[in-house]
C-alpha cells in the first residue's frame, strides 16, 4: 500500500513547483515534461506527450477487461501577477496559478502513483492532462488530435476546487452543472470630433452608453423567467479623448446560459438591440458574437457513481447535491460531447480566496481528497471481478 503521509509531501512539493513556475494555455511546455517525467517514473504503461499542442496522455492497464475511463485535470495558469507572499510565488512575471490548476495536476499525479503502485482495478485508466481550459481550446485541441481515437475510453470524471466550500467537502449535481460561455464585441461607428461642436460630428460615446443599458434588458425583459442567462458587458473601449468625441466605440462582454436556445435568442436580442440603438443615434452596429464555452451537463447515472465513490473516502455530512448550477463555464463539458462522464467541486477552504484573484492560492490540504477520489471512482467503475 503506498504511504500518504508521503504520498501527501510529495503532492505538496510537486504542487508547490508548478505553482512557482505557471505557463499560460499551449505554453505549458514545462508542466507537460513535469507531468510525463512523474508518469513514467511511476511505470506507467504508455507515457504521450504532445497531444493537443502541450497535453500529456499516460495509460495503465490492470486486468483482462476491455473497459476504459478517463480522469483530467487541466495544467495552464493565468495572465494575472500574483500578490501571494509564499516562498512558492510565482516567478513568472504577470503570470500565476489563480484557478488551482497546479493543484488539479498535483492530485492527478498522486492518484496515477498510488493506482500504479496498488492497483486494484480490472481495466484501462487514461490519466488525461489537458492545457488550456481556461480559454476553452485544450479540450478541442486534443479531441482534434485524435484523443478518442489513439487512447479510446468509456466514460471520463474532473474536478476542480471550490473557494468557500470547506476542505474536505464534495459537491455535484446531475443535468446541467456549469454554463455555456458566449463573447461578443460590438463596434459602433460614427463621426468623432471637437467636445465644444458635438453638432458637427456623429459621436458615439452616448449611444455606446445607451447602448450598454439596453442590453441588461435581454435577462431582465426578454428571456423567459424560468430560463437562465447571464449578459455582462466588460469593457467599453473609445477612441476619444479629454476634449475629442470619439468615432468609434467597442462594446466587450460576455454571456451565459445553460441551453442552446437561451445562447441563440440573447445573441437574436443582442443583434436587434444593437441596430435598433445604432439608428437612434445615427451611428452603425457591428456585431460579432462567438461561443466559447458549452454548457458541461452530468450524466446521472455517473453521479450517483460518483457519490457512491466519494462515500468511501468523504464523511457523510462532507458529501452534497450542489443547489443549483453555476454559471462559471469549464472546457471539461466538451469531452461530454463524446462519452458520458461527471464534474465535481472539491472544498478548498471557507478562507480561500476567489478563483481568478491575484491572492488566491491552491489549498494543499486538499491534495489527498482529490487524489482519493480519484482512486476510488476507477476502482468502482473498474471493479475486480
Amino acid at each position: 500500500m503506498t504511504d500518504l503521509t508521503a504520498l501527501e509531501r510529495d503532492m505538496t512539493a510537486w504542487r508547490r513547483d508548478l505553482h512557482a513556475h505557471p505557463e499560460f494555455g499551449f505554453e505549458e511546455k514545462r508542466t507537460a515534461a513535469f507531468v510525463a517525467a512523474r508518469l513514467r517514473e511511476f511505470g506507467l504503461d504508455d507515457v504521450t506527450e504532445g497531444v493537443g499542442g502541450t497535453g500529456v496522455v499516460g495509460t495503465l492497464k490492470r486486468g483482462t477487461s476491455n473497459r476504459a475511463i478517463a480522469l483530467r485535470a487541466d495544467m495552464d495558469a493565468l495572465r494575472i501577477a500574483e500578490q501571494g507572499t509564499a516562498d512558492y510565488r510565482s516567478r513568472i512575471a504577470g503570470t500565476m496559478h489563480a484557478c488551482g490548476h497546479d493543484g488539479h495536476t498535483a492530485m492527478l499525479l498522486g492518484a496515477a502513483r498510488r493506482l500504479a503502485e496498488e492497483g486494484g482495478f480490472d481495466g484501462t485508466v487514461r490519466f488525461v492532462f489537458q492545457p488550456a481550459e481556461e480559454w476553452g481550446r485544450g479540450a478541442l485541441a486534443m479531441l482534434d488530435d485524435g484523443l478518442m481515437q489513439r487512447f479510446p475510453f468509456d466514460e471520463i470524471y474532473g474536478l476542480h476546487n471550490m473557494p468557500g466550500l470547506p476542505v474536505g467537502h464534495f459537491e455535484t449535481r446531475a443535468g446541467a452543472f456549469m454554463s455555456a460561455e458566449d463573447n461578443f464585441e460590438i463596434v459602433l461607428k460614427g463621426v468623432g470630433g471637437h467636445a465644444a461642436r458635438p453638432h458637427w460630428g456623429n459621436e458615439v460615446l452616448v449611444a455606446a452608453c445607451a447602448l450598454v443599458m439596453n442590453l441588461q434588458t435581454i435577462v431582465a425583459r426578454r428571456l423567459s423567467p424560468t430560463d437562465i442567462g447571464v449578459v455582462s458587458v466588460t469593457e467599453l473601449i473609445t477612441d476619444g479623448t479629454r476634449n475629442a468625441l470619439p468615432g468609434i466605440a467597442r462594446i466587450l462582454g460576455d454571456a451565459r446560459s445553460f441551453r442552446p436556445e437561451v445562447s441563440a435568442e440573447i445573441e437574436r436580442q443582442m443583434r436587434v438591440i444593437a441596430e435598433g440603438t445604432a439608428q437612434a443615434y445615427n451611428v452603425g452596429a457591428e456585431v460579432t458574437y462567438t461561443r466559447e464555452f458549452v454548457p458541461l451537463v452530468n450524466d446521472a447515472a455517473l453521479v450517483e457513481e460518483a457519490f457512491a465513490a466519494a462515500a468511501t473516502i468523504y464523511r457523510p455530512d462532507a458529501i452534497a447535491t450542489a443547489n443549483e448550477p453555476m454559471t462559471g463555464s469549464e472546457d471539461f463539458a466538451r469531452f461530454l460531447d463524446h462519452v458520458p462522464g461527471c464534474f465535481v467541486f472539491l472544498g478548498n477552504g471557507e478562507k480561500s480566496a476567489p478563483l481568478h484573484n491575484p491572492t488566491y492560492d491552491f489549498n494543499d490540504a486538499g491534495l489527498l481528497h482529490g487524489a482519493g477520489f480519484h482512486v476510488a471512482i476507477v476502482r468502482r467503475r473498474l471493479a475486480e471481478r
